[in-house]
């Protein structure tokens, strides 16, 4: 009898050891004031043109690497292996570092197509495609240290007057085809949420063009909807997305000031920080429920989709504001 409860008691110890352990590693990360940001990495340097922005980049990332339990996508051992909610969320975080990190490369950083690209973004950029899953040869975490690395002296040089070869040019038309990119990139969270519950889709991918084509005939209609598996993992790696581009929106607001206060665009901008706010609302649910249409029970995905919605439908607007002369 004795026995049974030593056992008994051991199993009890090791299941809450490992539930707590798990809650704790799924723990989102707290915002963070992207102006104070700035101010205390370097207040004489804050207002240099890029170093927002460069600097919010940097911190999202670090930030995936110290969490709680740090970066986990790529665990490969219990109890950390065994989770999937926190490495979706790694994974919306880092798509959207990707996108900025891309567009530092090949448009923020360059004055115009001829241009040669930075040298310090020309390897960071790259570092941060590899599978965020890759745990050895090269470990995923090492190539995005690596990466930090490189923004980080890209940042520094944005700062020395005799570097004139690290740029940041704060255009409309550098700006708009960044956003552009994240438009499409909220287009497809907002989709692949509203289908928690299935929706019967006619086919719109050549709607607008009577001359185009596609490569293999498609049905008129068909009915999608997200696996009960993966509803848990598209929330989450929308709301890990969104967390990254708040941040990033709000550097932009800073280093863009002027070019948004002459499009009288600030207003909007502002709009789509709203929306993404209250994508961050904690979560009082112990699971993300999929309740149908206006039943009884709840559904995170649709609410998730609906703030993307609208962040999306203003992003729109934003974009065509900086279009305009």
């Amino acid at each position: 009898m004795n026995r049974f409860r030593i056992v008994s008691l051991t199993v009890l110890f090791v299941f809450i050891l490992g539930y707590g352990t798990a809650w704790w590693a799924s723990s989102e990360p707290e915002l963070f004031d992207v102006k104070d940001l700035s101010a205390e990495l370097s207040p004489e340097h804050q207002q240099t043109v890029g170093y927002t922005t460069t600097s919010a980049l940097i911190r999202v990332l670090e930030t995936l690497l110290t969490k709680n339990a740090g970066f986990i996508s790529n665990d490969v051992m219990p109890p950390f292996s065994m989770l999937d909610n926190m490495p979706a969320w790694e994974l919306g975080a880092l798509e959207m570092s990707r996108d900025l990190a891309l567009a530092l490369r090949k448009d923020l950083s360059r004055s115009q197509s001829q241009s040669i690209e930075n040298q310090y973004l020309k390897l960071a950029q790259p570092m941060l495609n590899i599978d965020h899953r890759s745990w050895a040869v090269p470990a995923a975490e090492a190539e995005y240290q690596q990466a930090i690395k490189q923004l980080s002296l890209y940042r520094t040089a944005l700062l020395d007057p005799a570097k004139t070869d690290s740029q940041f040019y704060t255009r409309a038309d550098n700006l708009r085809d960044w956003l552009k990119n994240v438009e499409k990139r909220l287009g497809s969270y907002s989709q692949r949420l509203s289908v928690s519950v299935g929706q019967d889709r006619l086919n719109t991918d050549l709607a607008g063009d009577k001359n185009a084509r596609q490569s293999t005939v498609t049905a008129e209609s068909n009915r999608i909807k997200t696996s009960w598996w993966s509803i848990d993992d598209e929330f989450y790696e929308a709301r890990g997305a969104c967390w990254a581009l708040l941040h990033l929106l709000k550097a932009i607001e800073l280093d863009f000031a002027d070019v948004l206060t002459n499009k009288n665009a600030m207003i909007s901008l502002r709009q789509i920080v709203r929306e993404l706010e209250a994508t961050q609302q904690p979560v009082w649910s112990p699971m993300i429920l999929n309740g149908r249409g206006f039943g009884f029970m709840a559904n995170h995905s649709l609410v998730m989709a609906n703030y993307i919605s609208r962040a999306n439908a203003a992003l729109l607007d934003l974009t065509e504001l900086l279009a305009q002369g």
